[in-house]
């Protein structure tokens, strides 16, 4: 598809010489993570495309409108992966659909999947970015190699960003070879056996690639090489998860049952529910009548509860971390506060990179 980046750069200073808000889109498949959309819709998805891809560099440059479903088939084609596992959200659980996530919409909104403590987080994977500022100058930050110091790095910045400091158009991302074996094994535990266990398992030499706790069962990845899989099979124990593959596929785009409201038919939005990001050692929340998810071997907790959100919130802080609500309502309450030193910083952030306020 052919490079508009000059049209986007043009339609930006447009804007910014007129004061008009601009609502950078893609998909939509996260729209529900922002708190209101605000401005002309900007769209990138004519702005797609591989621009290239080396293999034997482990490197993969792409434009931000391009799904994220084409970029993972290419990467396969050459046993390939994005380690940190994007989620797509939408489609299906299986191949036949799906999800409908973008490159542009997976790094501004800094999200990764079951496989980041053991891997990394999106930004770890970002190499170099082109970014739109609000004056609607083209900016290009990092490079195209693993090892780059040159300056301030602008680029990983740009991660969970949400789009506010600049059209994010292009990425470069550092790939990995997909494992040459994966197992996944199911133990009966509690939540409160699987933080001891998975805190365990994490101080031990053992291929892991996701843990997580559902429904009274701690469902464990194996990904390394065929030996080593096998060997931690043989000491861990366990049953064998069948499509593995799909099950890992559903927490990641939350399109695991427990992510849907109850009675909703499969495809329906979600219910409300909070992600609580803790210490990995810490106790299950004690919240009455509340449905958990533990990801991350500890450190993410899904919580689906009528609770007041101030109660939540307090809960969470107490034990040493924090809680946004993913899906509800009371979109007020959609992400934890910041300490004033911190809003400072965002502050002029945005003015630096976009003077006139008009981007997101």
């Amino acid at each position: 598809m052919p490079d508009i980046s000059g049209q986007l750069s043009a339609t930006v200073a447009e804007a910014c010489a007129k004061k008009q808000p601009l609502c950078i889109t893609g998909s939509g498949s996260k729209r529900f993570l922002v708190l209101q959309s605000v401005g002309t819709p900007l769209s990138l998805l004519p702005h797609s495309g591989i621009v290239a891809y080396e293999p034997t560099e482990l490197v993969v440059t792409v434009r931000a409108g391009t799904p994220l479903a084409e970029v993972e088939a290419a990467l396969a084609a050459e046993k390939q992966m994005l380690a940190f596992e994007p989620p797509q959200f939408g489609g299906d659980e299986s191949d036949s659909k799906p999800g409908g996530g973008t490159v542009g919409g997976a790094v501004a909104c800094g999200l990764s999947g079951p496989r980041r403590p053991w891997a990394g987080a999106a930004r770890d994977f970002v190499l170099g970015t082109r970014v739109i500022n609000g004056r609607g100058e083209d900016l290009r930050f990092g490079g195209e190699v693993m090892k780059n110091v040159a300056g301030y790095d602008v680029s990983r910045l740009m991660a969970g960003a949400f789009g506010a400091l600049g059209v994010l158009h292009e990425v470069s991302f550092k790939v990995l070879p997909m494992p040459e074996c994966e197992q996944t094994r199911v133990f009966e535990q509690s939540a409160a056996e699987f933080i001891t266990f998975a805190n365990a398992l994490s101080g031990r030499a053992l291929p892991l690639s996701a843990a997580c706790w559902v429904d009274g069962a701690a469902i464990v990845r194996l990904s390394g090489s065929a030996a080593g899989v096998n060997q931690a099979v043989r000491d861990l124990g366990g049953e064998v998860l069948r499509d593995a593959a799909a099950f890992w596929r559903q927490i990641r785009d939350h399109r695991h049952a427990f992510f849907a409201a109850a009675g909703d038919a499969p495809g329906d939005a979600p219910g409300a529910y909070w992600r609580v990001s803790l210490p990995p050692a810490a106790a299950p929340l004690e919240l009455a009548d509340a449905r958990q998810l533990i990801d991350w071997g500890g450190a993410q907790r899904w919580v689906k509860t009528e609770h007041d959100p101030t109660a939540v919130r307090a809960l969470a802080t107490q034990a040493g971390g924090h809680a946004a609500l993913w899906h509800g309502h009371e979109k007020a309450f959609l992400r934890p506060p910041l300490p004033a030193a911190l809003v400072d910083i965002h502050k002029k952030l945005k003015t630096a990179f976009d003077p006139a306020g008009v981007l997101n």
